[in-house]
């Protein structure tokens, strides 16, 4: 279907999608296994043309897409199949002795039809990794990708509609009225990547049907530089999280904290490495849009206008969507590159002299999707991870965690909800049922069965007191 789709052939699509949710509550795991080996091999054969894709919508270079795209979503698809069978098997719980003579376990069935909308920053990744997810746990899926992604969507596409039926996984494009048109339906479950202010439409939308969401958002993800760090490891490893797909990722470092000591180190280290890593154009991604270019061109000139030092890159061009690594220092809280996820390959340093104000500063917004801190000190990586609220944190390290398919990843408030990769991603697609055997012809329960007399009576007080 195109972006023109009716209202009805959504509709058709979903009602038809809705009955074979219910026969899938009876496949087998083994089913969903061969669905997940037929989408791994579609995707190993097919590179070059993910590649070509991905250079046409955002000037991807190939090794990058193959190392942030085509790896995490196979490393995702090879772990679901791994997993399959266990993740499947019913979990037994324990008892008590109050529940003397059942057995209780908890059982995964499939939540049934659900909506994945998708952006366009790694659009292969973010649209296929909550497939997998979805398919190992048993679901029908549309996919809602993004309409700034064509050339990428169109390989989706074709990917989709030569592995499955439309009344399992089907593909509908659109813009911002199709994802509302999706949102109007009671689906079993919306998986959304996004933007804190949109997911908030999403889940606004979704609670009409009480439709459960997980919702994989952003925010202004803090990198800590501390006296104890080794700039060098800091420095390549801060260039390569920034600047991957320049900058356009929800994970990477939004801004740093450096301990005053070590500021001009730091700069010194960020400039040598950008220089080795992406002095070359192919090497480098551009920005997905004129839109977001204009977006991030106002962002620098409002903080050069208000007394913020370029202390190297800030070069443009509009025609390719091209902003070269920047980094900020002298930036303060009134600067618009400040106060919203910056999105892009703009990075402001500032300079600290005690954790403790770090640690307010971070406390103060609103809880960041990623944290990451650079540090040999045993009692200042305790005291961030204590103190600090985030989705994820990294120590001596960057971006790294969301390609690990045994963590799950997800937000914490404004960053998200709920959790996705491996088995978290399987259980979010899931409906965990409680199920409790009992013999027949027994119940402990029968004992305080009314009427109450007095010996039952004080059986309920010894319950209450020790069971």
């Amino acid at each position: 279907m195109n972006p023109t789709t009716k209202n009805s052939h959504v509709a058709t699509l979903f009602e038809r999608q809705k009955r074979t949710a219910l026969l899938n509550r009876t496949s087998d795991w083994k089913d969903r296994r061969a669905k997940l080996h037929q989408l791994k091999k579609w995707v190993l054969e097919h590179r070059d043309e993910i590649h070509r894709a991905e250079f046409e919508d955002l000037g991807k270079p190939a090794s990058e897409v193959d190392i942030t795209e085509v790896y995490p979503v196979l490393t995702e698809c090879r772990h679901a199949i791994s997993h399959l069978k266990r993740w499947t098997a019913p979990e037994p719980i324990d008892g008590s002795l109050s529940f003397l003579g059942t057995s209780a376990y908890v059982q995964y069935e499939p939540k049934g039809t659900s909506l994945i909308i998708s952006p366009w920053n790694y659009p292969v990744l973010l649209a296929v990794g909550p497939m997998i997810s979805s398919i190992a746990a048993g679901n029908t899926i549309v996919l809602k990708p993004s309409e700034f992604t064509p050339a990428t969507n169109r390989v989706i596409r074709e990917m989709i509609e030569s592995l499955f039926p439309a009344d399992q996984v089907a593909v509908l494009e659109g813009d911002a009225a199709m994802a509302t048109e999706l949102l109007s339906l009671p689906y079993d479950h919306v998986f959304f990547t996004g933007s804190p202010a949109v997911g908030k439409v999403v889940m606004n939308a979704a609670a009409k049907n009480l439709t459960s969401v997980t919702l994989e958002l952003g925010g202004k993800s803090p990198t800590i530089v501390d006296e104890t760090a080794n700039i060098t490891d800091a420095a390549r490893k801060i260039t390569w999280g920034k600047w991957t797909n320049a900058g356009q990722t929800c994970v990477a470092p939004d801004y740093v904290f450096v301990h005053r000591s070590r500021l001009q180190a730091l700069l010194d280290g960020l400039r040598t490495e950008v220089e080795k890593r992406y002095h070359e154009r192919r090497n480098y991604a551009s920005i997905i849009n004129e839109r977001h270019h204009g977006r991030l061109s106002s962002l620098l000139k409002d903080a050069q206008e208000r007394g913020a030092h370029v202390e190297f890159g800030g070069s443009m061009d509009t025609a390719s969507h091209f902003i070269q690594p920047t980094v900020l220092t002298e930036v303060s809280d009134e600067m618009l590159l400040m106060q919203e996820e910056i999105f892009g390959p703009l990075l402001p340093l500032m300079v600290f002299d005690d954790l403790e104000e770090v640690i307010r500063y971070i406390n103060d917004r609103p809880k960041p999707l990623a944290l990451y801190l650079y540090s040999k000190s045993r009692a200042n990586k305790e005291k961030v991870l204590k103190c600090t609220s985030s989705g994820s944190v990294v120590i001596n390290d960057g971006v790294l965690q969301f390609g690990h398919p045994h963590l799950p990843m997800g937000g914490v408030g404004n960053s998200g909800l709920g959790k996705s990769h491996g088995k978290a991603g399987f259980l979010v697609f899931s409906h965990g049922k409680a199920v409790l055997k009992q013999r027949v012809g027994f119940t402990v329960a029968r004992t305080v069965y009314p009427p109450y007399s007095s010996i039952k009576k004080k059986l309920i007080e010894l319950m209450l007191k020790y069971f």
